[in-house]
C-alpha cells in the first residue's frame, strides 16, 4: 500500500479553501466594531472576593496544559502487539508547521493561514497491521491570539469528510462536535489511495486530533470509533 500522505490533502485542502469565509466573517466584525455603540454602557459595581481556603492545584496527571506543554508523542496511542512501521511516519514522530503545510496542495498559503493560527507543533505516528493502515496526528496551537484554532482545524478536516455524499458519520462521545466518519466507497480524489478509508476528527483543550484508518476492505464503524475514543481518553 502506498504511503496515505498525500491522500490527507483531501481534508486539508479544504482548510485553505474555507480561510475566505473566515476572513470575509473578520472583516464584518471589524467593520462593526468601528461603528459608535447605541447603548448606554453598563456600569457594574465592584464584585467581593472570596475568602476562605483555596482549592489544592492539579496534580500533572490531571492538569492537561502541563501534559500537553511535555512530550506530545507520549500523549499517542502505542502502536499494537504484532503490528509494523510503515516507512512513511517520521522515525522522531514530530512535524513542524512547514511539515504539516506540505499536506496541503497549497502550501505556502496554508502555512500562512497555520502562523495566523498559532500554529505550535505536531506529534505523528502510525502502523500497519496487515489489514489495515493506520494515522494519528496532533496539532498543537498556542492559542494566545487564535484560542479557537484547534477547533477551527478539526472543524476544517470535518467539513472536507462531509463533502463524500457516500460517507457515514456518528458523533465521538464527549467531544462536542467531533465526529468519526467512514467512507464506504474508494475516493474519487486524483491523490487519494486506492482501497477505501475511515477518519476521526476532534479537539480538545490546545490540540487538534486526526485520525486515518486505510485498506482494501471496507474499515467497520468499531475499528475507527474504538480508536478514536481510546486516543482521546490521553487528552
Amino acid at each position: 500500500m502506498k504511503s496515505p500522505v498525500k491522500s490527507r490533502r483531501r481534508h486539508l485542502i479544504a482548510l485553505a479553501a474555507a480561510l475566505g469565509v473566515v476572513a470575509g466573517a473578520g472583516a464584518g466584525y471589524v467593520v462593526q466594531a468601528a461603528r459608535e455603540p447605541k447603548l448606554p454602557t453598563l456600569v457594574q459595581s465592584p464584585l467581593p472576593q472570596a475568602r476562605g481556603p483555596q482549592p489544592e492545584p492539579l496534580t500533572e496527571a490531571l492538569d492537561r496544559k502541563v501534559r500537553n506543554d511535555g512530550d506530545l508523542r507520549e500523549l499517542l496511542l502505542k502502536k499494537p502487539s504484532g503490528a509494523t512501521t510503515p516507512d512513511w511516519v517520521a522515525s522522531q514522530g514530530w512535524m513542524d508547521r512547514a511539515g504539516y503545510a506540505d499536506l496541503s496542495d497549497e502550501p505556502e498559503a496554508f502555512e500562512t493561514h497555520l502562523t495566523e493560527q498559532e500554529f505550535f507543533r505536531a506529534a505523528v505516528t502510525g502502523w500497519d497491521t496487515g489489514d489495515h493502515q493506520v494515522e494519528i496526528l496532533l496539532a498543537q496551537f498556542e492559542q494566545r491570539e487564535a484560542p479557537a484554532a484547534p477547533a477551527d482545524d478539526s472543524s476544517s478536516s470535518r467539513y472536507w469528510a462531509e463533502t463524500d455524499p457516500d460517507v457515514r458519520s456518528r458523533p465521538l462521545p464527549g467531544t462536542g462536535e467531533g465526529k468519526v466518519y467512514v467512507h464506504p466507497k474508494p475516493s474519487a480524489e486524483a491523490n487519494a489511495l486506492p482501497g477505501v478509508s475511515a477518519e476521526a476528527h476532534a479537539s480538545r483543550g490546545d490540540l487538534s486530533l486526526h485520525i486515518w484508518i486505510y485498506g482494501d476492505d471496507p474499515v467497520p464503524w468499531r475499528t475507527i470509533m474504538d480508536l478514536a475514543e481510546r486516543q482521546m481518553e490521553r487528552l
